[in-house]
Order: C-alpha cells, then sequence, then structure tokens
C-alpha cells in the first residue's frame, strides 16, 4: 500500500500573505488541524498547525495559540500572516506519493509528528496524517470480509507462503492478507482467509501438521459501517 492511497489529495491551501484572522475562520469552518501554505506556482512552503504557538520573538513567551477559543496576545495588537507563523519547509518532513504506507508510519513515529505534506514534481499533491496510516494498517489486519485470521509459530524461520499458497488452493480459500513478522520476540505469521468453514478447518489441520504452533483463531465479521 502506498501514501497516495490514503493521503487527503488536493487540500485546503493558502498563500503567505494571508493574515491570522482568515486562517483562524478557516480552521475552524472547515473543521481542519492544518493549513499547508502554498506559493503562486503550487510549491510547499510551510505548514500551519492548529494548537500551535507562536512566540514573541523577544520574551519568548507564547503570545498566540491557533485554534483556541480565544485569541491571547501580549502588548499591542500585532499584524501577523501565515508566512511569520507557518512551521517552513525546511523543518518539514515530507513524502512522495509512491512511498509505501509504514515508511510513512515509520517516520511519523520516530520523529513523533502526525502529519507529512506529500510532494509530486515540486508541488505539493496533498497530506497524509497519522489517522490516514491507522486507517492503512487496520484494514491489512481486518478487511471488512467474514472470514479467519490465523496467527501461527514460525520460530524455524522457513518460508511458508509455499505452505499457504497449497493448503488454500486445496480447500478452495481466498486470502485477504498475509503478513510475516521475523523481528517479534516470538517469530510469527498471520493469515487471513475467507471460504467454507469446513475448508478453514482443513486448514488449520494442515497448518498443525505441519509443526507450526497455531497461536490464536479469530472469526471476523462483515463492517457493515457506511
Amino acid at each position: 500500500m502506498f501514501v497516495s492511497m490514503w493521503m487527503t489529495k488536493d487540500p485546503i491551501t493558502i498563500t503567505a500573505e494571508v493574515g491570522f484572522d482568515e486562517i483562524q475562520t478557516i480552521l475552524k469552518e472547515k473543521h481542519l488541524r492544518r493549513l499547508p501554505v502554498v506559493d503562486n506556482e503550487g510549491h510547499l512552503i510551510g505548514l500551519i498547525q492548529s494548537g500551535s504557538a507562536i512566540l514573541d520573538t523577544t520574551s519568548k513567551v507564547p503570545v498566540l495559540h491557533i485554534g483556541d477559543d480565544e485569541l491571547h496576545t501580549k502588548g499591542s495588537e500585532l499584524s501577523l500572516t501565515a508566512a511569520s507563523i507557518m512551521t517552513p519547509l525546511d523543518r518539514l518532513h515530507t513524502t512522495e506519493p509512491e512511498r509505501p504506507i509504514e515508511e510513512v508510519a515509520r517516520i511519523m513515529s520516530d520523529n513523533k509528528i502526525g502529519v507529512l505534506p506529500v510532494i509530486r514534481k515540486g508541488q505539493l499533491a496533498g497530506i497524509i496524517t497519522d489517522t490516514d496510516v491507522f486507517h492503512a494498517l487496520t484494514t491489512i489486519f481486518n478487511p471488512g470480509t467474514n472470514g479467519v485470521r490465523i496467527t501461527f509459530d514460525n520460530a524455524s524461520g522457513e518460508d511458508v507462503f509455499p505452505l499457504i499458497s497449497e493448503v488454500t488452493h486445496q480447500h478452495r480459500l481466498r486470502v485477504m492478507s498475509f503478513v510475516s513478522m521475523h523481528k517479534h520476540e516470538r517469530p510469527l505469521c498471520v493469515v487471513q482467509v475467507t471460504g467454507p468453514e469446513r475448508g478453514i478447518e482443513a486448514m488449520l489441520n494442515d497448518i498443525w501438521k505441519s509443526h507450526h504452533q497455531v497461536v490464536s483463531v479469530v472469526h471476523l465479521a462483515e463492517n457493515t459501517t457506511v
């Protein structure tokens, strides 16, 4: 799975000269938490995030909070624009539409961030958030169809894909997903299949016979949420 499958495409953007009041209005009315800042050609130049503190350059005291119900100011009224309150591009982590979703998850985790602008040929193509990544990874383990998720031990480290391919074909089952976790403390494989109950029972017996301990069997219900 790739970033392009899960990102928000063509997000709402603003230019650098947009004022603070207008930024507040856009964030609230559009129910946004992030607002990319672009130049006239659509190139990303920064990012504004709801809840970020704007610092007074002399006292270093937070004086404004984007997204707060109330606007707190220190001293005289300040004239702020997107350019003065955004996080500039050179301080942002970005990604590309073709990048695998698990790499984005690793970048977010390693850097403790919740959003990555997506850049295609120098222009902003979208944004992807930690929520988007959660949704993507959820579909791996819960594809939203009736079936069974079988977790079994692979301490021997063998390539079990031929085994899974053989038994699912033999018992007329359909593989929904397959994950092999070798870096886990206990090497495990997780396969989700759908098909006749009799075929699933036969597959479980075949896994046991192959000397792989079945750790868990979870029955999955079809996701009817619209």
